[in-house]
């Protein structure tokens, strides 16, 4: 059951700070920061050092997941299909950090709105799979425990 329990507490973690990244500082961020160039200078600034912690987060996510469709078969149909979701949240991030970010370093000021833009429909989809994953584990985990 521990590892449950720690599986369900690092995937609250990701979907959490990915909520409070969405909802309240990337509005927040706009508001403070009207000009495009000012504003992706304090991005850049805010997201560096970010991908080793995230990719430990997904990593320990993934492995707990592992772990609980070996330790606990009676949960394996909520974790397995958890690996989907998950493994493609991880994929999107990958795609973020290793293409995505690197190439906005780079892009003109013309170019940071369309950037911008399309980091906000990216961290939406990878809100939404981690969602569901986490919706998949915690359902199945709560309803084993009855």
């Amino acid at each position: 059951m521990v590892v449950v329990l720690i599986h369900l507490a690092i995937s609250a973690v990701w979907l959490g700070s990915m909520i409070y990244s969405l909802v309240i500082v990337q509005p927040r961020v706009e508001r403070f920061f009207p000009d495009p160039e000012r504003r992706e200078e304090f991005l850049l600034a805010l997201a560096d050092g970010n991908r080793r912690p995230v990719m430990a987060l997904v990593g320990a996510l993934l492995l707990t997941d592992l772990a609980v469709l070996v330790l606990r078969p009676d949960l394996r149909l909520g974790y397995g299909l958890a690996l989907l979701p998950y493994g493609l949240a991880a994929a999107v991030f990958a795609h973020v950090t290793w293409r995505h970010w690197p190439a906005r370093v780079f892009a003109l000021p013309g170019e940071l709105p369309g950037y911008q833009r399309r980091l906000r429909g990216l961290a939406w989809t990878m809100l939404a799979l981690v969602g569901a994953a986490f919706l998949a584990t915690l359902s199945v985990s709560v309803m084993s425990s009855k």
